[in-house]
Protein backbone atom coordinates (compact mmCIF):
# COMPACT_ATOMS: atom_id res chain seq x y z
CA UNK A 1 0.00 0.00 0.00
CA UNK A 2 1.51 3.34 -1.01
CA UNK A 3 1.99 6.14 1.54
CA UNK A 4 1.61 8.73 -1.20
CA UNK A 5 -1.24 11.17 -0.55
CA UNK A 6 -4.40 10.77 -2.61
CA UNK A 7 -8.15 11.02 -2.16
CA UNK A 8 -8.67 7.41 -1.10
CA UNK A 9 -5.25 6.58 0.38
CA UNK A 10 -4.81 6.33 4.15
CA UNK A 11 -3.67 9.42 6.04
CA UNK A 12 -1.02 7.61 8.08
CA UNK A 13 2.53 6.71 7.07
CA UNK A 14 3.68 3.20 7.95
CA UNK A 15 7.11 4.38 9.11
CA UNK A 16 5.56 6.82 11.59
CA UNK A 17 3.21 4.21 13.01
CA UNK A 18 6.05 1.68 13.27
CA UNK A 19 7.92 4.08 15.55
CA UNK A 20 4.82 4.13 17.75
CA UNK A 21 4.72 0.34 17.85
CA UNK A 22 1.81 -0.10 15.42
CA UNK A 23 2.09 -2.72 12.68
CA UNK A 24 -0.23 -1.99 9.74
CA UNK A 25 0.50 -5.14 7.73
CA UNK A 26 -2.77 -6.44 6.23
CA UNK A 27 -4.76 -3.36 7.35
CA UNK A 28 -6.23 -0.58 5.24
CA UNK A 29 -6.92 2.12 7.83
CA UNK A 30 -5.98 3.02 11.40
CA UNK A 31 -8.47 4.46 13.89
CA UNK A 32 -7.62 6.27 17.13
CA UNK A 33 -10.12 6.06 19.98
CA UNK A 34 -9.90 9.02 22.37
CA UNK A 35 -11.99 10.31 25.23
CA UNK A 36 -12.25 11.38 28.85
CA UNK A 37 -12.18 8.65 31.50
CA UNK A 38 -15.57 7.14 32.38
CA UNK A 39 -17.24 7.84 29.05
CA UNK A 40 -17.69 4.18 28.10
CA UNK A 41 -14.75 4.35 25.70
CA UNK A 42 -13.65 0.81 26.54
CA UNK A 43 -17.19 -0.45 25.89
CA UNK A 44 -17.13 1.20 22.46
CA UNK A 45 -13.73 -0.40 21.79
CA UNK A 46 -14.94 -3.85 22.85
CA UNK A 47 -18.10 -3.48 20.77
CA UNK A 48 -16.11 -2.64 17.64
CA UNK A 49 -13.40 -5.27 18.06
CA UNK A 50 -15.04 -8.19 19.87
CA UNK A 51 -12.31 -10.74 20.61
CA UNK A 52 -9.99 -9.37 17.92
CA UNK A 53 -7.81 -7.35 20.28
CA UNK A 54 -4.63 -7.55 22.32
CA UNK A 55 -2.81 -5.45 24.88
CA UNK A 56 0.77 -4.38 25.45
CA UNK A 57 2.72 -1.28 26.43
CA UNK A 58 3.50 1.84 24.45
CA UNK A 59 7.15 1.80 23.29
CA UNK A 60 9.39 3.02 26.08
CA UNK A 61 6.41 3.60 28.40
CA UNK A 62 4.81 1.77 31.30
CA UNK A 63 1.35 2.79 30.07
CA UNK A 64 -0.67 -0.12 28.67
CA UNK A 65 -2.07 -0.02 25.14
CA UNK A 66 -5.01 -1.91 23.71
CA UNK A 67 -5.44 -2.36 19.97
CA UNK A 68 -7.91 -4.39 17.99
CA UNK A 69 -9.36 -4.94 14.55
CA UNK A 70 -12.62 -4.99 12.66
CA UNK A 71 -13.79 -5.17 9.07
CA UNK A 72 -16.37 -3.01 7.36
CA UNK A 73 -17.29 -2.60 3.68
CA UNK A 74 -14.47 -4.94 2.64
CA UNK A 75 -11.86 -2.81 4.43
CA UNK A 76 -9.77 -3.84 7.41
CA UNK A 77 -9.39 -1.38 10.27
CA UNK A 78 -6.91 -1.36 13.13
CA UNK A 79 -8.19 0.59 16.14
CA UNK A 80 -5.94 1.89 18.91
CA UNK A 81 -7.49 2.70 22.27
CA UNK A 82 -5.68 5.79 23.56
CA UNK A 83 -5.33 6.48 27.31
CA UNK A 84 -8.35 8.27 28.75
CA UNK A 85 -7.49 11.96 29.15
CA UNK A 86 -9.19 15.28 29.92
CA UNK A 87 -6.75 17.29 27.81
CA UNK A 88 -4.02 17.05 25.17
CA UNK A 89 -1.75 19.70 26.68
CA UNK A 90 0.78 17.08 27.75
CA UNK A 91 0.77 17.62 31.50
CA UNK A 92 0.81 13.85 32.08
CA UNK A 93 2.23 10.79 30.34
CA UNK A 94 -1.24 9.64 29.30
CA UNK A 95 -1.97 12.99 27.66
CA UNK A 96 1.40 12.98 25.91
CA UNK A 97 0.78 9.50 24.48
CA UNK A 98 -2.71 10.39 23.23
CA UNK A 99 -1.56 13.64 21.70
CA UNK A 100 1.55 12.19 20.07
CA UNK A 101 -0.42 9.38 18.46
CA UNK A 102 -2.89 11.79 16.89
CA UNK A 103 -0.11 14.19 15.86
CA UNK A 104 2.63 11.81 14.72
CA UNK A 105 0.59 8.69 13.95
CA UNK A 106 -1.85 10.58 11.71
CA UNK A 107 -4.78 8.15 12.15
CA UNK A 108 -7.26 8.01 9.29
CA UNK A 109 -9.95 8.99 11.77
CA UNK A 110 -9.99 9.85 15.46
CA UNK A 111 -13.17 8.80 17.23
CA UNK A 112 -13.72 10.94 20.34
CA UNK A 113 -16.05 9.31 22.86
CA UNK A 114 -17.93 11.65 25.20
CA UNK A 115 -20.46 11.17 27.98
CA UNK A 116 -23.90 12.34 26.86
CA UNK A 117 -24.71 13.35 30.45
CA UNK A 118 -21.58 15.53 30.71
CA UNK A 119 -21.30 16.78 27.15
CA UNK A 120 -20.26 20.36 27.89
CA UNK A 121 -17.34 19.28 30.09
CA UNK A 122 -16.21 16.65 27.58
CA UNK A 123 -16.20 19.09 24.64
CA UNK A 124 -12.91 20.57 25.87
CA UNK A 125 -11.05 17.48 24.67
CA UNK A 126 -13.06 17.38 21.43
CA UNK A 127 -12.02 20.93 20.51
CA UNK A 128 -8.38 20.13 21.28
CA UNK A 129 -8.50 17.07 19.03
CA UNK A 130 -10.00 19.18 16.24
CA UNK A 131 -7.06 21.58 16.52
CA UNK A 132 -4.75 18.67 15.63
CA UNK A 133 -6.68 16.69 13.02
CA UNK A 134 -9.39 17.35 10.45
CA UNK A 135 -10.52 13.71 10.36
CA UNK A 136 -12.68 12.96 13.38
CA UNK A 137 -16.02 11.52 14.48
CA UNK A 138 -17.79 12.42 17.71
CA UNK A 139 -19.35 9.46 19.52
CA UNK A 140 -21.84 10.75 22.10
CA UNK A 141 -22.07 7.65 24.26
CA UNK A 142 -24.30 6.75 27.22
CA UNK A 143 -27.27 8.33 25.46
CA UNK A 144 -29.54 5.92 27.34
CA UNK A 145 -28.46 7.44 30.65
CA UNK A 146 -28.97 10.93 29.24
CA UNK A 147 -32.51 10.06 28.22
CA UNK A 148 -33.27 8.79 31.71
CA UNK A 149 -32.16 12.18 33.00
CA UNK A 150 -34.38 13.94 30.40
CA UNK A 151 -31.34 15.28 28.54
CA UNK A 152 -31.87 15.80 24.82
CA UNK A 153 -29.01 16.20 22.36
CA UNK A 154 -29.47 17.59 18.86
CA UNK A 155 -26.76 15.69 17.03
CA UNK A 156 -27.44 17.43 13.71
CA UNK A 157 -26.88 20.90 15.15
CA UNK A 158 -23.82 19.68 17.02
CA UNK A 159 -22.44 18.19 13.82
CA UNK A 160 -22.92 21.49 11.99
CA UNK A 161 -21.20 23.43 14.76
CA UNK A 162 -18.23 21.07 15.02
CA UNK A 163 -17.94 20.26 11.31
CA UNK A 164 -17.64 16.51 11.89
CA UNK A 165 -20.05 13.56 12.05
CA UNK A 166 -21.83 13.11 15.38
CA UNK A 167 -23.36 9.78 16.43
CA UNK A 168 -25.52 9.12 19.49
CA UNK A 169 -24.68 5.71 20.97
CA UNK A 170 -25.37 3.38 23.85
CA UNK A 171 -22.54 0.94 23.20
CA UNK A 172 -23.69 -1.52 25.86
CA UNK A 173 -26.92 -2.04 23.90
CA UNK A 174 -25.22 -1.76 20.47
CA UNK A 175 -27.36 1.29 19.85
CA UNK A 176 -25.90 3.64 17.25
CA UNK A 177 -22.87 1.43 16.62
CA UNK A 178 -23.77 0.58 12.99
CA UNK A 179 -23.99 4.33 12.29
CA UNK A 180 -20.62 4.87 14.00
CA UNK A 181 -19.03 2.17 11.84
CA UNK A 182 -20.39 3.81 8.73
CA UNK A 183 -19.00 7.24 9.64
CA UNK A 184 -15.61 5.73 10.53
CA UNK A 185 -15.53 4.24 7.05
CA UNK A 186 -16.70 7.42 5.31
CA UNK A 187 -14.19 9.69 7.04
CA UNK A 188 -11.31 7.20 6.67
CA UNK A 189 -11.98 6.67 2.97
CA UNK A 190 -12.47 10.39 2.27
CA UNK A 191 -16.14 10.09 1.36
CA UNK A 192 -17.02 12.46 4.22
CA UNK A 193 -15.00 15.68 4.23
CA UNK A 194 -14.78 17.15 7.71
CA UNK A 195 -14.62 20.91 8.23
CA UNK A 196 -13.63 20.98 11.91
CA UNK A 197 -14.38 23.92 14.14
CA UNK A 198 -11.24 25.84 15.11
CA UNK A 199 -11.08 28.40 17.90
CA UNK A 200 -10.26 31.79 16.34
CA UNK A 201 -10.30 34.32 19.20
CA UNK A 202 -6.72 35.43 18.51
CA UNK A 203 -5.33 38.93 18.87
CA UNK A 204 -3.89 40.58 15.77
CA UNK A 205 -0.37 40.12 17.14
CA UNK A 206 -0.90 36.44 17.93
CA UNK A 207 -2.51 35.80 14.56
CA UNK A 208 0.44 37.39 12.79
CA UNK A 209 2.95 35.35 14.83
CA UNK A 210 1.02 32.11 14.22
CA UNK A 211 0.83 32.72 10.47
CA UNK A 212 4.54 33.53 10.24
CA UNK A 213 5.59 30.50 12.26
CA UNK A 214 3.11 28.20 10.49
CA UNK A 215 4.62 29.19 7.15
CA UNK A 216 8.13 28.36 8.33
CA UNK A 217 7.00 25.05 9.85
CA UNK A 218 5.27 24.10 6.59
CA UNK A 219 8.45 24.84 4.66
CA UNK A 220 10.58 22.59 6.85
CA UNK A 221 7.94 19.89 7.45
CA UNK A 222 5.90 19.81 4.23
CA UNK A 223 4.18 16.52 5.12
CA UNK A 224 2.93 17.75 8.48
CA UNK A 225 -0.88 18.18 8.25
CA UNK A 226 -1.21 20.31 11.39
CA UNK A 227 1.48 22.97 11.17
CA UNK A 228 -0.77 25.65 12.68
CA UNK A 229 -1.30 23.61 15.83
CA UNK A 230 2.43 22.99 16.16
CA UNK A 231 3.00 26.74 15.79
CA UNK A 232 0.54 27.46 18.60
CA UNK A 233 2.23 24.93 20.88
CA UNK A 234 5.68 26.38 20.12
CA UNK A 235 4.46 29.87 20.97
CA UNK A 236 3.08 28.46 24.20
CA UNK A 237 6.50 27.04 25.04
CA UNK A 238 5.43 23.39 24.83
CA UNK A 239 8.63 21.52 25.72
CA UNK A 240 7.46 18.24 24.15
CA UNK A 241 6.99 19.90 20.76
CA UNK A 242 10.28 21.79 21.09
CA UNK A 243 12.05 18.49 21.83
CA UNK A 244 10.35 16.76 18.88
CA UNK A 245 11.70 19.43 16.53
CA UNK A 246 15.21 19.24 17.96
CA UNK A 247 15.24 15.44 17.78
CA UNK A 248 13.86 15.35 14.22
CA UNK A 249 10.74 13.46 15.25
CA UNK A 250 8.53 15.75 13.18
CA UNK A 251 10.25 14.80 9.97
CA UNK A 252 12.64 12.12 8.74
CA UNK A 253 14.33 14.85 6.67
CA UNK A 254 15.38 16.67 9.83
CA UNK A 255 17.85 19.52 9.42
CA UNK A 256 18.99 20.55 12.91
CA UNK A 257 20.44 23.89 11.90
CA UNK A 258 17.16 24.92 10.25
CA UNK A 259 15.08 23.66 13.16
CA UNK A 260 17.09 25.68 15.69
CA UNK A 261 16.29 28.78 13.62
CA UNK A 262 12.65 27.74 13.68
CA UNK A 263 12.69 27.57 17.47
CA UNK A 264 14.18 31.07 17.64
CA UNK A 265 11.21 32.37 15.62
CA UNK A 266 8.82 31.22 18.36
CA UNK A 267 10.56 33.21 21.09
Amino acid sequence: MSDQACETCPAYRKADLKKLGINMTDFDFVVALAGNPNTGKSTVFNNLTGLRQHTGNWPGKTVSRAEGAFSFNDKKFKIVDLPGTYSLLSTSQDEEIARDFILFGRPDVTVVVVDATRLERNLNLVLQVLEITDKAVLCVNLIDEAERKKIKIDERSLSRELGIPVVLTAARQNRGMPELLNYIFEVSSGQFKCKPHRISNETRELKSAVEKLTSKISEQFPHLPNARWVALRLLDGDQRIIDSIRSGELNTLFKPEVNEDLLMESK
